[in-house]
């Protein structure tokens, strides 16, 4: 386990005994997507959402088998999930999400910081991906990300310390999925 500096708040490593309760989490970010497919049962929402979550649980394993994944416990309480990516210039986060009742609390917000905490003392940028319609793009937005790019559905977002210029590589498209190189 390891303490966050937010009251409350530890992290630690999930085990496969924790799969159930992640699925539930990964469910409970999709939530509203759900609420718009009104012709089908809950059954069937609870299959596709099981299969999305399998899909993408083995993805990133597959393309980032040396990340931080991370159960997000508050009091003892499983609440969410913090995926992380450090990589040489870059830290990636790959996903958080809490379940519906602990958003809105500072939480996710007080994670992210920490995290650019990190970044600045690192002298790395932060990447992410959201889909433009995401409430959680507002908040990357109010902490200083900024859109630099489209993948597929999704937004890359950066979050660059003071003082750090970023440097792309030849062949670099805005909108790719490359990493950036950084100069202090």
């Amino acid at each position: 386990m390891s303490r966050t500096a937010l009251p409350g708040i530890e992290l630690r490593e999930f085990t496969d005994g924790d799969l159930a309760f992640l699925a539930r989490v990964y469910a409970a970010s999709r939530r509203d997507e759900m609420a718009m497919i009104p012709d089908w049962s809950q059954a069937q929402k609870d299959h596709f959402l099981q299969w999305q979550f399998q899909a993408q649980h083995h993805h990133y394993l597959k393309y980032y088998p040396d990340a931080s994944y991370r159960l997000i416990i508050k009091e003892g309480e499983e609440i969410g999930r913090l995926y992380i990516a450090r990589m040489n210039n870059e830290i990636r986060l790959m996903d958080i999400a809490l379940l519906t009742a602990y958003r809105g609390h500072g939480i996710g917000s007080g994670l992210v910081r920490e995290l650019m905490a990190e970044a600045d003392r690192s002298r790395k940028y932060i990447s992410l991906h959201v889909e433009a319609q995401n409430p959680a793009k507002r908040l990357y937005q109010r902490l200083g990300f900024t859109v630099v790019g489209e993948v597929g559905v999704y937004q890359l977002m950066h979050w660059i310390p003071e003082g750090l210029t970023p440097i792309y590589p030849p062949g670099w498209q805005t909108g790719s999925d490359n990493q950036v190189n950084t100069a202090s």
